[in-house]
Order: C-alpha cells, then structure tokens, then sequence
C-alpha cells in the first residue's frame, strides 16, 4: 500500500510494513489438542514432523491441524475436539473416550509437532489418509495437505490424488514408516523437497 502526500503532489512515500501474523498462540491452541485417539487406545499411533520454511529453518510459530476418518473409514460424529463448560466457559477438553478425528497441534520452539491418533480407515477409491491443514508466518492463506501413511502399496498406487502428483513428488505426501507405530512427516513450505500442497475450488 502505497500513502500519497498531497501536499506535494510529485512525492510519494511508502507507508510502514505490518505484520500480518501469525498470532495462533493466543486462542487457537487448545489443552490436549495432540491427543486425538481416545486415551489408552491400543491402537494409537503417532504422526511426527517439523514445519520449515523455504529456506529450510525450523518454524517454531506454526499450527498444525490434522483430522481423519475412524479405522473403519468413517467420519468421527463425535461432539467436539474443544469442549467447554457450559456453568463456568473453561475447557473441558476431550471426553477421553470418543474419537473426533480432530487436533491442533502448535509447533514447539524447534518447529516439531505430533499427534496421537487411529490409522484412518480408506474412503471411497482413496487410500487411507489424514486431511493437514497449516497455518504459519508469511502465509495470507492456510495450507491444504494430506498424510498417506505406507504400508498398503497397492492402495497407494491406485489413489486418485497421488496417481495425479508427478512421481518424484509423491513422497511428499507420504510419511515415513519409524517402526513401532510411529511416522515421520516434515511440512517444507517452499524450496527443495517443497511438499505437495493441495487448492480446493
């Protein structure tokens, strides 16, 4: 945006830059927002990563939204994720045994996030996969992303989304098997090994 003198009218002046964000830390993180699977769930995995930017530091300010069907590829009905209570407003957090399906997960001071959850069951012609939503600094507008967890190559191969991504950009989408119920999944937001990110119209 660009201020215009009008006491002269050959100057022009730039006006000062604003920060645009991100100001997440203040009310969108909530108590537990990590823990979607329901507590003590034998099942339970859990889905790790950093966010970088395009110069490939670490982004300790980003928030991480992540929600997924059941194992049975059902979407959770669940009342919320943020449950309040109704006499006092505080957070009640989760009930401890419903799935919802839903977290929101703030990167911590070296960029790393996680999220306990179920493997998400498979919809439709997809393979299974855990919807990402990202929220960060510089960007006017969120992310769209998936998480295609390996261990069915088959289902991977026959997904409509990844059959469109161009083949050496596939891995972008798909996590990296830890062993012991854990996967690794890094965001890059721009650059090298930038991930796949998807626009919705």
């Amino acid at each position: 945006m660009t201020k215009i003198d009008t006491s002269s009218p050959e100057q022009v002046l730039p006006t000062p830059s604003h920060t645009v964000g991100p100001f997440y830390g203040y009310a969108l993180p909530f108590r537990g927002g990590e823990d979607i699977a329901p507590a003590g769930h034998p099942d339970t995995l859990t889905v790790h990563g950093y966010v970088y930017d395009g110069e490939g530091n670490p982004l300790p300010d980003a928030l991480v939204e992540v929600w997924g069907p059941d194992p049975e590829g059902n979407v959770p009905t669940a009342d919320g994720s943020m449950r309040r209570d109704p006499a006092s407003g505080g957070f009640l957090g989760r009930n401890g045994v419903e799935f919802t399906g839903f977290g929101r997960i703030q990167t911590d001071a070296n960029g790393h996030w996680y999220a306990r959850t179920l493997r998400p069951g498979a919809r439709g012609r997809s393979a299974p996969y855990l919807s990402v939503c990202v929220f960060a600094r510089g960007l006017l507008v969120h992310l769209f992303t998936r998480i295609y967890l390996p261990g069915d190559e088959t289902a991977l191969a026959a997904d409509p989304l990844l059959a469109r991504v161009p083949a050496g950009r596939r891995d972008t989408l798909i996590a990296a098997d830890e062993g012991h119920g854990t996967y690794r999944f890094d965001i890059r937001l721009q650059g090298e090994g930038e991930t796949v990110f998807l626009e919705f119209q």
